[in-house]
């Protein structure tokens, strides 16, 4: 394995047992390029072409005060896959705050769990106090790979086959970019969302594929949310409005403090794609609170035009400390979620009659799903979800859902290896909505070493058909994406 170093970045970052500072989320400093990977079992399927990308946390520099794992510089593996070879390479993401603390040799930002008055600068987002990282997802559009900040950052630029910085999305408003931006490759537009603390508290739009705002209208709230994603049909886009989001009294002393408020439901906001504030359609919905969705559509219902949302319902976002991590209880309970009980959910909205109708899909603890992308925004049958660790927010295997049927196949990984959200990449001719791949990266706490995996969509319980050795040990971190090589001319 023929490995290019690039220069080092300075860091500060000391040996520490934190749990999210060590083990599978050891931070990764290094940066280097892999024109071909070594194989290690089976083949590389020859009938795949494009480009698999993972945002991972690597904090650089000692924090100034308590450390969360969401709280880490922004790192993107990238492996390139082609005619059954594999480059790999990897590069931090050189955000304003990421350059100004290489400049000072230290943090300069606290974190989430950082009282005020800890940054030594003022900070980023809707919390107003974090450092911009860019750390959470990941996503292409037009030809450019855009990471986010799940607080509403600036949306920074790469190249998706050279990783080079691009700088901050032009395009970007004043209030950020959240994390989770929904690309529809048939019109090339990209829709998102962001969220403040001062009124209307939401604004939602649309970049067309030229890298133009076209469409950027308020989305009035009641107060101060906390919203994580939104999903797109071919009419519609959906926002939430959800009953977890920060204490008002301890905003007021600038505290930032989720809190479920009891007797408020959970509200959905179906707006037309380039609609209006007014023509907002709000159904209500049983109160939960929900991290990611998998996918939306429309369909004609018994009783009229409906529009169906699946993703994972909380039972408990509230969690209890988990009291065995001692100091880190409530981090850790936040991030656990067998703690916040997330289940795979249907909510069906009647544009005829107003009313939400919701059903359980899934018993099972599960998140971070993916679909077959060619059925986004159409009625899909198939899902692939992660199982965690208990306790830990460390993905330790796969669910492959058939949503008719009800049935599951379960992969479980061997104790002490992780694998990464994982995309599903449909085979070049696929016959069905199954027939393609999982690809991931694996990182094995048992050897100290990581891989990239690939396994057979349509039937998990085989696990990986196909591993290949990378450089380094990677670090963990949250969101991942495909792009086709076709979908890359378009830049």
């Amino acid at each position: 394995m023929q490995i290019t170093k690039q220069p080092p970045v300075k860091t500060t970052l000391e040996p520490s047992n934190h749990p999210y500072l060590s083990g599978p989320w050891a931070p990764l400093h290094e940066e280097v390029d892999v024109a071909e990977l070594e194989v290690i079992e089976g083949e590389v399927p020859a009938d795949i072409d494009g480009i698999y990308l993972r945002n991972t946390e690597n904090p650089v520099h000692q924090p100034l005060g308590r450390h969360h794992p969401f709280d880490g510089d922004a790192m993107v593996h990238q492996v390139s896959i082609s005619r059954g070879k594999v480059s790999y390479r990897n590069r931090f993401i050189r955000t304003h705050c990421f350059t100004q603390e290489q400049i000072a040799d230290g943090s300069l930002w606290g974190g989430l769990m950082d009282p005020p008055g800890t940054s030594k600068r003022p900070g980023f987002g809707a919390h107003g106090g974090l450092k911009d990282t860019g750390s959470t997802d990941i996503i292409v559009h037009a030809g450019v790979a855009y990471a986010t900040f799940y607080q509403c950052g600036e949306a920074w630029m790469m190249d998706p086959e050279t990783l080079d910085n691009l700088g901050k999305a032009p395009w970007g408003p004043i209030d950020g970019v959240s994390a989770h931006p929904k690309v529809d490759e048939e019109t090339g537009e990209l829709m998102f969302f962001n969220y403040s603390k001062h009124a209307p508290y939401m604004h939602y739009g649309v970049v067309d594929r030229a890298g133009k705002l076209v469409h950027y209208v308020p989305i009035p709230l009641p107060g101060p949310r906390l919203p994580h994603d939104m999903a797109i049909t071919k009419n519609w886009s959906i926002l939430n409005d959800m009953p977890l989001f920060w204490d008002a009294e301890l905003l007021k002393r600038d505290l930032h403090a989720a809190r479920i408020h009891e007797g408020l439901p959970t509200r959905f906001a179906l707006i037309p794609r380039h609609g209006q504030p007014e023509e907002i359609r709000w159904f209500e919905a049983d109160p939960t609170y929900v991290l990611h969705w998998t996918n939306a559509y429309e369909v004609k219902g018994e009783e009229g035009d409906e529009v169906v949302l699946e993703g994972y319902h909380q039972s408990k976002p509230m969690p209890d400390p988990l009291e065995e991590a001692g100091q880190y209880s409530h981090m850790m309970a936040y991030v656990d979620e067998h703690s916040f009980q997330s289940r795979l959910h249907r909510w069906r909205f009647n544009l005829t009659t107003g009313e939400t109708t919701e059903e359980r899909l899934s018993d099972r603890i599960v998140e971070f799903g993916m679909i077959n992308p060619d059925y986004l925004m159409k009625p899909s049958r198939y899902l692939w979800s992660t199982t965690t660790r208990p306790g830990w927010f460390l993905f330790n295997g796969y669910v492959k859902h058939d949503t008719e049927t009800g049935e599951e196949q379960v992969f479980e990984l061997p104790e002490g290896v992780y694998a990464s959200e994982s995309p599903m990449v449909p085979r070049k001719g696929a016959a069905s909505e199954d027939d393609g791949y999982l690809v991931t990266f694996l990182i094995d706490e048992n050897t100290g070493t990581s891989e990239l995996a690939i396994l057979d969509a349509g039937d998990v319980t085989k696990g990986p058909i196909c591993r290949l050795k990378l450089p380094h040990k990677i670090s963990s971190g949250v969101h991942s994406c495909w792009v086709e090589r076709g979908m890359l001319g378009s830049k």
